[in-house]
């Protein structure tokens, strides 16, 4: 689950920049589908409040019900998440 949250973090750091809209259709489905794997690991092992903050980020970034928020706001929530995969890299 490490290697996941590395590759996440990089791809949400590069959904920074300007990129092409298939980019974010993209990285929505990898975050989805990575924050549930990841949630589901944290539910296996008893870390419940983990295991919800990750499937809020895999409902967040769902694509097949997507949220729509302005640019910046993504920006801030791509951060946020950032953060979230880099801290749980050391739990």
């Amino acid at each position: 689950m490490k290697k996941l949250k590395i590759i996440c973090s990089i791809l949400l750091a590069i959904a920074l920049l300007n990129n092409p809209y298939g980019y974010y259709q993209i990285l929505k489905w990898v975050v989805t589908i990575s924050s549930s794997y990841i949630a589901s690991g944290y539910f296996k092992s008893n870390k419940e409040k983990l295991g919800w903050i990750f499937v809020s980020v895999a409902i967040l970034y769902n694509p097949i019900i997507p949220i729509f928020l302005d640019r910046s706001t993504w920006e801030i929530v791509n951060v946020i998440t950032i953060g979230l995969m880099l801290f749980s890299y050391k739990k």
